[in-house]
């Protein structure tokens, strides 16, 4: 039987709360199997560029990365935010150990290639490194990622961090039994987005085609369905999708996603 891992993965919305990243990180660190965090902090970063006077530049909800954008993604999550989140879990008695995907070739990507739009200096995954996630895990290490990754030369990118969630959960589901949390503000895929008690406790294959064909499944919540769906088919066991009080040990109000 294989041991249990949780990867999970948290907003701007909890790392912008410091009573409820408190509450999340002790929440986090009380798991008992071993586990992977990956945070992203593109608000943060939106509000440190606007103090430098740089501008931050969205298309259809996703950031175009200049390289000042760059120095500023770099700074924010790889530096200040990282290093917070792992100070904190190591107060909580949790090994941490701050990321990016170029520390110890962890996450490699490609520049995106440019289409109808020119996104910059993202990243789209090509793999992970397997052998490294298990060293640091059997060592009993905590990994902490920011979402960046690299591109073998020399070149930093930044990397949506639910498809980071995503693909350390598939990286590690060959040895693990793996479960991909994936935290945001809602407490989970909700059946009218107008009531926040409406939620969907679980979900398969068929509900989400018939969730889709009534339009209950739409705009920013397709692509997080999507990539989910997308963990499930390699061989991650399930994905949740709920707030922070998901990892609660009494909590049973969230979504959960199997095949």
């Amino acid at each position: 039987m294989k041991q249990k891992l949780s990867v999970v993965k948290i907003g701007g919305n909890v790392l912008e709360n410091e009573i409820e990243l408190d509450r999340f990180l002790l929440n986090f660190s009380n798991l008992k199997e071993p586990k992977i965090l990956v945070h992203g902090g593109g608000n943060l970063a939106t509000k440190l560029a606007a103090r430098l006077g740089i501008e931050s530049k969205m298309t259809n909800g996703r950031r175009i990365t200049d390289s000042k954008s760059l120095e500023v993604i770099t700074m924010v999550y790889g530096g200040l935010t990282n290093k917070n989140v792992v100070a904190k879990l190591q107060a909580l008695g949790t090994n941490a150990l701050g990321l990016s995907g170029a520390d110890g070739n962890a996450i490699q990507a490609h520049k995106r290639p440019v289409n109808d739009i020119d996104f910059g200096f993202v990243g789209d995954i090509d793999g992970i490194n397997q052998d490294l996630m298990h060293t640091l895990v059997d060592a009993d290490l905590t990994p902490v990622f920011c979402a960046i990754s690299h591109d073998g030369k020399g070149q930093l990118l930044n990397t949506n961090a639910d498809t980071i969630a995503s693909e350390l959960a598939i990286g590690m589901s060959h040895k693990f039994e793996t479960t991909l949390y994936c935290c945001f503000e809602k407490k989970g895929v909700l059946q009218d987005v107008k009531n926040d008690d409406s939620v969907i406790k679980h979900i398969n294959t068929k509900s989400y085609n018939d969730l889709l064909g009534h339009n209950i499944i739409a705009d920013g919540m397709l692509p997080k369905m999507q990539n989910c769906f997308h963990a499930l088919q390699q061989n991650v066991d399930k994905v949740c999708i709920g707030n922070i009080s998901m990892l609660d040990i009494d909590s049973n109000v969230y979504t959960t996603i199997t095949l």
